[in-house]
C-alpha cells in the first residue's frame, strides 16, 4: 500500500467531511439498518394521528415492564414508568440510580402531530350530487399536494351520552378512502396562472364522500341523510357529534420501500414520527444509571400550544414531580438536565439546489443530522445551543461510533422552521436538535433514509446511555 502524504495526513486529521452510513457498513451492518426500519414502518402504518401514536408508544412500553404513572406517586430508582396526557401527549421515563441534583434527567423530545385535514365543527353537506366534508388545515402544507390522493379518515367522537367512539376508515383494503377534487387541466387556464400558493383555496380542500341518495322523496338533502344513516348505523353518531369530534382525513398510503435497493422509506408522518419512534426504542432498550426521559408531544405543527403542547406547564410540573419523588430541588435538577429536541431537518435536494447552502445541508444517508439552532432568517425562534453542550453531544457520539452530521434549514433568507428546543431550553435545559433528514418535508408523502433512521436511534441510544 503507497504511503500517505504528509498532505494526505493532515487532511484526514484536520478536515471536516460527511460520511455515507452505506459507503462504511458492511452486510451485516446493512440488515441491521433494513431490520430495524420493519419496526418503523410497521408503527407509522398504525400511527398516522398523535393519538394513535400515543396507543402505539404505551403497547411498547408495557411490552418492555413500563406501568402507568399517577401524579404524586412515590418513584424509586429502577422504576419503569409512563405519563398519558389526554390520549396525545406521553411521557415515558425511567428512574435511575444517579443523584438527580448532580446528573439531572436526560430528556428526547420528539412530537408525534403531522400536518393534516381536521374536518371542521358542521362539515357535512351536498352539492350537485355529491356528499362532501368541510375541513381545516392543520400545519403547514402545500394545499394542491392534498387533492386527488387517496385519503383515510381517523379519528374521534364523543357523542352527546358521554361515550367515545374511534373512527378509522380507508385503511383496510375493503374500505372505501375519500378524495379532494381537482380541476381537470383542460379547464385549469386561470387556475394554473395562479401562483402555487393560491392556486387551491384552503376552503376548498373538500373530502369527496359519498353521492348514494336516501331512497326517500318526501326528504330533502338524500346524499347527505344517506351518509348520516351510514354514521348512526356504524357508529351510533348524529350530525350533532361532529361538535365534539377530532377526526382527520390522512393519507391513505402505507409506508414502501423506496428505489431498486430499498435504502429509503416513503410514508405519510416521518415529520416527526421518524424521530419519535427512535427515541421510544432508545429508552426502552438502552441500560443507563441516569433518570432518563421520552417525550412524545401533539400541537408542534401550529406552535406547541394546548394542554398536550411542549408550551404546556406539565413539562415544568413532571420534572418537578420526579425531582421532589427523589428528594431533589426541581430548579437543580432542570439545570442539569440535558435534552435532544429530536426532530428532522430537510435533506439536500439537487432538484432545487436554489434553495439549499449546500455546506450545511443534511445528506441523505450521512447520519443524524444536529442543528445547532432552528428559526427562520436571522434565527428568529430559536435557542440556539451553545458550543459547550454542542461539543458534550460530539464527545458522546464520537465514545460511541455515532455516524452523524451537522445542518441548517436551507439559505438563510430563504426561510425556515421551528422546533420544540427552545421551550425545554427555556426551563434552563441545555437542548439541540437531532433528527432525520427528509425529503419533501410535510409532503402527503415524504421520504428518509434507513441509514438516517438508524444512526439516530443509535445517537439517542449513546446520550441517554
Amino acid at each position: 500500500m503507497e504511503e500517505k502524504s504528509k498532505g494526505q495526513n493532515l487532511s484526514e486529521q484536520l478536515t471536516y467531511k460527511k460520511t455515507n452510513v452505506y459507503e462504511k457498513a458492511d452486510e451485516a451492518r446493512i440488515e441491521q439498518i433494513y431490520r430495524y426500519a420493519e419496526g418503523y414502518k410497521s408503527f407509522l402504518d398504525a400511527a398516522k394521528t398523535e393519538r394513535e401514536a400515543v396507543y402505539r408508544a404505551i403497547v411498547m412500553a408495557e411490552a418492555a415492564g413500563y406501568t402507568a404513572y399517577e401524579m404524586g406517586e412515590e418513584l424509586h430508582p429502577g422504576d419503569l414508568r409512563y405519563y398519558n396526557n389526554r390520549n396525545k401527549n406521553l411521557f415515558i421515563f425511567r428512574m435511575g440510580e444517579e443523584d438527580l441534583e448532580k446528573e439531572g434527567i436526560r430528556i428526547l423530545a420528539a412530537h408525534i402531530d403531522s400536518p393534516r385535514l381536521d374536518l371542521k365543527q358542521n362539515p357535512l353537506y351536498e352539492d350537485s350530487g355529491m356528499g362532501f366534508l368541510k375541513t381545516h388545515y392543520y400545519g403547514g402544507i402545500k394545499k394542491y399536494q392534498w387533492t386527488a390522493i387517496p385519503l383515510a379518515l381517523h379519528g374521534v367522537v364523543a357523542k352527546a351520552d358521554g361515550t367515545t367512539v374511534d373512527v378509522v376508515v380507508g385503511e383496510d383494503e375493503s374500505d372505501p378512502v375519500f378524495y379532494v377534487n381537482d380541476l381537470l387541466p383542460h379547464l385549469a387556464q386561470d387556475q394554473m396562472a395562479r401562483t402555487m400558493a393560491t392556486a387551491i383555496p384552503g376552503e376548498s380542500l373538500n373530502i369527496l364522500v359519498g353521492g348514494l341518495p336516501f331512497a326517500d322523496e318526501k326528504v330533502e338533502k338524500k346524499i347527505k341523510l344517506n351518509i348520516l344513516n351510514i354514521l348512526n348505523e356504524k357508529y351510533g353518531i348524529t350530525e350533532e357529534d361532529f361538535i365534539s369530534a377530532e377526526i382527520s382525513a390522512v393519507p391513505a398510503f402505507r409506508a414502501r420501500d423506496i428505489g431498486f435497493d430499498r435504502a429509503m422509506i416513503g410514508a405519510y408522518g416521518h415529520d416527526d414520527r421518524v424521530c419519535s419512534y427512535p427515541a421510544i426504542t432508545a429508552i426502552l432498550e438502552t441500560p443507563s444509571r441516569h433518570t432518563v426521559m421520552a417525550i412524545l408531544a401533539d400541537k408542534e405543527e401550529i406552535g406547541s400550544m394546548g394542554v398536550t403542547g411542549m408550551q404546556n406547564c406539565l413539562l415544568k410540573d413532571m420534572i418537578d414531580l420526579v425531582a421532589t419523588a427523589r428528594g431533589a430541588n426541581p430548579a437543580i435538577v432542570r439545570a442539569r438536565s440535558i435534552c435532544l429536541s429530536a426532530d428532522v431537518n430537510a435533506a439536500y435536494d439537487p432538484n432545487f439546489s436554489e434553495a439549499y447552502e449546500r455546506r450545511n445541508s443534511a445528506m441523505i444517508s450521512c447520519g443524524t443530522t444536529m442543528s445547532k439552532f432552528t428559526g427562520s432568517r436571522g434565527k428568529s425562534g430559536t435557542s440556539d445551543a451553545s458550543a459547550e453542550f454542542v461539543g458534550r453531544v460530539r464527545c458522546m457520539f464520537a465514545e460511541n461510533g455515532v455516524i452523524w452530521q451537522t445542518s441548517e434549514l436551507g439559505k438563510v433568507d430563504v426561510g425556515g422552521g421551528g422546533t420544540v428546543a427552545q421551550y425545554l431550553a427555556n426551563m434552563n435545559i441545555d437542548t439541540v436538535d437531532l433528527g432525520v433528514p427528509v425529503i419533501s418535508m410535510h409532503a402527503p408523502y415524504e421520504v428518509v433514509s434507513k441509514a438516517d433512521l438508524y444512526t439516530t436511534h443509535e445517537a439517542f441510544c449513546a446520550f441517554i446511555k
